[in-house]
């Protein structure tokens, strides 16, 4: 004979306990094995599963096996003990019989045992519903910090350590993807302006590196000063080199320039450049870098202490417009000094 369930009961009370030790004793008085024996190991089986605590509210299936001549107790994922060991194999009229018996048994369970039943099951979906609560509280607020940690570790990624300007791995993502915006939609204009402080090196080797950190310092702070606080960007690219990115036309990013030379003192030079509504569709990201960065390059040329402009948004398809005079239509003449 293979493993036959001779019981099934859910242990959900004291009262479920004491029920299910009274059928296994019944079982073995019926199976003809040893009551004195059975009782022991039962009581072993209460304190072993009271350790476990079952009978706390907490339903727990546990099933009444004979498997040949062995009578079993089996709980849990893998657990099992015990009861008793049958003299003989009990014919299978037998079991049969003790089987309809102990279903029988289970179904009379006494009304005030299942309203306890009902009562402590109730608490104990209560006291999991609480803890499963607590725990996801605690969940979200691990998810909270991870998340702040993860933004702050971004930010610092993207942040340069002296100024706390955004640094030139963050130009290069912003900037990408302004520029892509800009020119599918046309709706509003951008302004790239590039900064190179004049003589810096001299200032640095003259005054020592402290002094020339308050100086990139004091140029972060024009920047910041000059720009609008979540609309406008500003970048320090290394050294001596910063950005901004203003989200205006090229004349508000002139009066930009000329508050920036006037607060460092005209010893700023400035490179412009802007994507306006008849700028080509054919305008690549790395044009538009070089147009600015052209701009810079003819500021310094003429002298420093000053800003160039690309005004000549059209120029590539030899279709130069206003404010771009006749005389300046070529690629190196239209980038002109903005005079204030």
């Amino acid at each position: 004979m293979g493993a036959v369930e001779i019981l099934k009961q859910n242990l959900v009370i004291e009262p479920d306990l004491q029920s299910f030790v009274d059928f296994a004793l019944k079982s073995v008085d019926r199976l003809g094995g040893d009551a004195f024996a059975a009782s022991i190991a039962l009581l072993d089986l209460l304190e072993r599963l009271r350790r476990e605590g079952v009978a706390l509210g907490r339903p727990m299936t546990i099933r009444l096996m004979l498997r040949d001549r062995h009578l079993l107790a089996q709980w849990g994922e893998s657990e099992q003990t015990g009861i008793a060991s049958l003299n003989e194999l009990p014919p299978p009229e037998l079991v049969a019989k003790l089987r309809a018996f102990l279903e029988n048994s289970v179904a009379l369970v006494d009304p005030e045992i299942l309203l306890q039943r009902n009562i402590d099951m109730m608490r104990h979906f209560d006291e999991s519903r609480a803890k499963a609560e607590r725990e996801l509280e605690l969940l979200q607020q691990s998810l909270k910090r991870r998340q702040n940690e993860l933004m702050e570790t971004m930010h610092q990624a993207e942040t340069d350590a002296l100024t706390g300007l955004f640094n030139r791995r963050a130009f290069d993502v912003k900037l990408k993807k302004i520029f892509l915006h800009t020119m599918r939609q046309k709706d509003s204009p951008i302004s790239l302006l590039f900064f190179d402080l004049d003589h810096f090196k001299e200032i640095n080797d003259e005054f020592g590196h402290q002094f020339g950190d308050a100086y990139l310092n004091k140029m972060a702070g024009v920047l910041r000063e000059i720009i609008r606080e979540d609309v406008d960007i500003a970048f320090r690219f290394g050294g001596d080199e910063f950005a901004v990115v203003i989200f205006a036309d090229y004349p508000l990013a002139c009066d930009k320039a000329k508050l920036v030379l006037e607060l460092m003192e005209n010893k700023v030079s400035i490179g412009i450049t802007s994507i306006r509504r008849d700028t080509p569709n054919d305008l690549t990201l790395e044009e538009f870098i070089r147009r600015a960065d052209n701009a810079l390059y003819e500021a310094k040329h003429r002298g420093r202490g000053q800003a160039a402009v690309d005004v000549c948004q059209s120029w590539l398809s030899g279709n130069c417009q206003s404010p771009c005079p006749e005389n300046e239509r070529s690629e190196v003449s239209s980038l002109r000094p903005v005079e204030f």
